[in-house]
Order: C-alpha cells, then structure tokens, then sequence
C-alpha cells in the first residue's frame, strides 16, 4: 500500500507542537493547563485545525460547534478563577469533546443521524449524558459522524456512511473498513481530530470501531448511562459509552456520563447500584491482571488459519495476559452461540424491528420541531427525496420492515424469551460455571452476544493486519466495569500496542 497525500502532509507537518498534542492525554491536557502551558482556546483552535486538514478526507465530523470557542473562553475563565479560589475542578474541565450525531444537544448544533430528515428539527433538551459532561465542564466541540440511523436503515449501507457526512475514511488505511455505527467518533479520537468522544451501541457500533480505528471503546451495561435524548434503536440494547486514545482517557469520560437520570429512571436507576463510590478511576491498576480468571472463546474468535501473522500476534497477547498473573481457562465455548450470532434465528431480529418502530416514534414526537413525526414520515421522506438519500443504491428496507410491525405481539414476546433464554444457557452459565471475571476474543465478533444480554465490554488496540488495526475485546456480566478496567489497563500498559494513524491508500 501506498502513502497518500494525506500521509505526507500529516508526517511534514510533524512539529512538536503538533507531536505532543497527537500524543497527549487527559492527564497531559489538565497538566499543561495547570502550568499555563495551553488554555482551551489554543486547544479548541488546534483541533478546529486538524479538522480543517483531514476531515475533508476522512469525514469523521459531521458538524462543528459554532460556539465551541465561546465554550473554550468560558472554560479559560473558570480555571483561572479556580486558580484564585484553590478550587479544583473536573478532569474533562476544558477538554473539547465529540458527540455522536444521535446524542441531543440543545444548542446550534443539530441532531440528525446523519440524515436529511431531521435536519433543522429542536430537540426539547440536552440528552442526559450531555447534561453530565457540561456540568463536568467539557466543551462540545461538534457532532462525529455515523452510519446513517446508527445502520439501522438499510442493509446494503455501508459502515460509516450517512447522507449528511459522506462516507467515513479509516485513518490507517484509507479503503479499509471503519465499521460502524459509532465510526466517525472512532475516527476523529484515532486521527486526534479530537482527543475523547462518545459513541453508542446496540449491536457492535462502540466496539467495531473501536477495533478497526485502534481506540479504546467502553460499550457499559445497559443503563448505566443514560440514553434519554438519543435517538434510539430498542432500548433494551441501547447503551452510550466513551471511546479514547488509551483506556484511562476512556475511563475518564465513563466517570462523568454514568449515574441516574430520571428521563431514564427505570434503566439507570437499576444500573446505579453497578456504579462504585469513588468512580471507575480508582481501578486503572498496572497490575490489574493479577489473579483475574479470564476465559478465551477461540472458536470461532481467534480463527486465524489463513492469517498466521494475527494468529502469533494473539498467541502473543494471550502469553502476555498469563505473565501479567491471570489464571486463563482456555478454549471455553458459548452455548448456542451460533443461533445466538444469527440475527434472525436467535429472534433479535423480530424483537429489534418492533421495538424500533416503538422507540423511534415516541422520540420523534418528543421534539419540539421536526420535519418528520414518526418512522413513516421517515420512510416517505426518503422516497420524496430519494436522490439526496441514495435511496436507490441502498433502499430503506430495515425501516420497511419494521413501520409493518405492529406494536409487541406474541411473535416478539416469543423472540424476547428465546433471547434471554439463550442469554442465561449461554454466556451468563459460562462465566458462572468458571467464575470468569472476564472472556478474551479477538476483534468485536462477541458483540452480538452482549447486546442482547445488555453485558459492558471493553476494546482495545491489539494488532494490525496489513496495516488496518484489530483490538482485543474484555467483556464481562453486569456491572462488572471496575474488573474489566483493571483487565483491559494492565493489558494496554503491559503491551502499549497502538501506533498513530498511516493514512495508507
């Protein structure tokens, strides 16, 4: 492969300035600032920059905060008069952040799951993880772009690609896949557009753009953060979660969106007892491997045979993880895990269509403007506008389907209790039967597992193919973040795998 133009002109203008904020993390940006090193406005400015530079290719930003400077001036006071009053203040104070473009905002920025559709509607207020990270003091730089919908509009769309912000580009290789859903928040955190974001998933959108963009992807129990004002997919999957550069940046981000909400009372106040006082910081331990029972699922997800270069590098890792002080149980498997990975014969198919007809609708009437009221205005604004929404290379067929659903009938009842019956004779009896604190695989294969299980999960950096990244994904059951952490940090500082981005054609 090639270097592109791209690549050059990213290497050329390697000054140090440049080289340590490609570099720096949370912790580094809160040093800097507290040695009045760089306020937020030089830090706001030099992202602005960035995306000015790259996104034109990689097209991981769909839209920039016309106020984020005005943000960062606001923020650049607060900490000087903390200075003056011997205050401290947030550890996200001052640091620009990206919100998927599903996530409301009640500002001038728009919220449009990168359709045409919504573009222009009002949301009635903040989404309840925005409202955390503004009182945690972060400025909101603008919104990263998305698979159109969160891919849940039609099957032949690609990863990454939306109406609004084109097709997204993977930073180390430009004519590989980004994946999905969550890709330009993945994308703009690999290629330091932005150094955190926040990503959503319901099936695999936080975790496969996280391992193909080689960042740090947090995918937390179902309701542990709120989903209030993000347009949804089914609530009983949906989950917002962080992704950064390094497993304590995303750890960072996770401390401040986790907690109740009251616009999401019943979900997040079940997951409030998982959320451990102190926060999830206190679990970034080097030696947070030692004596953790992690369970490997090779088949199929370490099925390397034709690849022996990855199958080394995992070999690798999974020597790295028993020297580290974990006690492995190899070769584990998950019960009926092939219908699980089926997304019609497990049942989640019948289940997710109704269920996003339901959530679509009640939030679209929610708004306080909008073009289209429900998922049939969607579908016929598509069919009236078929061009701008390349309706014809890619049809609408996921939302056909489920605008011919009809609320939750004994179809979906049946599918609901065959997906919690394949939950618990599956993954929740292996991880008990071997008092797992965690299972091993690699890539985000796992991830349809999860997902209808509503189990947190953490990818990070592990490899490349060829160039194009691979992480390495620690999930567990319910509430078991604090372990995952402690797993997936002694890992990525017992091995510091991930390089920057190659810009490759």
């Amino acid at each position: 492969m090639r270097r592109t133009l791209i690549a050059a002109a990213y290497t050329a203008k390697g000054a140090l300035y440049h080289d340590y904020q490609a570099k720096a993390t949370i912790s580094d940006l809160q040093l800097a600032f507290s040695q009045n090193q760089l306020t937020s406005r030089q830090l706001v400015k030099f992202y602005l920059g960035e995306i000015s530079r790259l996104n034109p290719v990689l097209k991981g930003v769909i839209e920039i905060n016309p106020d984020a400077l005005l943000e960062a001036d606001k923020a650049d006071h607060e900490r000087n008069k903390a200075k003056e009053l011997a205050r401290s203040l947030s550890m996200l104070h001052g640091v620009p952040i990206l919100l998927k473009d599903n996530i409301a905002t009640k500002d001038n920025l728009n919220t449009t799951a990168g359709s045409f559709s919504l573009l222009g509607s009002v949301v009635p207020r903040d989404a309840g993880i925005v409202t955390k990270l503004r009182k945690a003091g972060v400025i909101v730089l603008g919104k990263a772009s998305l698979s159109e919908w969160a891919q849940s509009r039609a099957l032949k769309a690609p990863n990454g690609w939306s109406p609004r912000g084109g097709q997204g580009k993977n930073p180390y290789v430009l004519s590989a896949d980004p994946c999905g859903s969550s890709s330009g928040s993945a994308i703009s955190v690999a290629a330091n557009l932005v150094s955190v974001s926040i990503g959503t998933e319901t099936r695999g959108s936080i975790l496969c753009p996280a391992s193909s963009n080689a960042v740090v992807g947090i995918k937390p129990t179902v309701g542990l953060t709120s989903r209030a004002g993000v347009i949804p997919i089914t609530p009983r999957q949906d989950t917002v979660g962080p992704i950064g550069r390094t497993v304590a940046d995303a750890v960072h981000v996770l401390d401040a969106i986790v907690g109740f909400d009251h616009n999401d009372a019943a979900a997040t106040g079940a997951a409030a007892k998982y959320v451990p006082p102190g926060g999830y910081t206190q679990f970034l331990q080097v030696d947070g491997l030692k004596g953790k029972r992690i369970g490997i699922v090779r088949d199929p997800f370490f099925n390397f045979t034709n690849n022996p270069t990855l199958a080394q590098a995992f070999e690798k890792h999974i020597q790295t993880l028993r020297r580290q002080g974990a006690v492995l149980v190899d070769n584990v498997k998950i019960a009926n895990l092939e219908t699980i990975l089926d997304f019609n014969l497990s049942g989640e198919e019948s289940a997710v269509l109704a269920e996003l007809k339901i959530a679509l609708n009640a939030y679209l009437k929610e708004l306080v403007d909008s073009p289209v009221r429900s998922l049939a205005d969607i579908i016929m604004f598509n069919q009236n506008n078929s061009e701008l929404e390349m309706l014809e290379e890619f049809g609408q067929d996921i939302f056909l389907a489920a605008e011919a659903t009809n609320e939750i009938g004994d179809k979906e009842l049946k599918a609901l209790k065959n997906l919690k019956r394949l939950t618990n004779e599956g993954y929740v009896k292996l991880m008990k039967k071997y008092k797992l604190d965690a299972l091993v695989t690699a890539g985000p294969g796992v991830a349809a597992v999860l997902a209808i299980g509503g189990f947190p999960a953490i990818s990070a950096p592990a490899a490349y193919d060829k160039g194009v990244p691979i992480g390495i994904c620690f999930s567990g059951l319910k509430g078991s973040e604090p372990k995952l952490i402690e797993i997936a940090y002694a890992f990525e500082q017992a091995t510091l795998i991930r390089k920057p981005p190659t810009f490759l054609s």
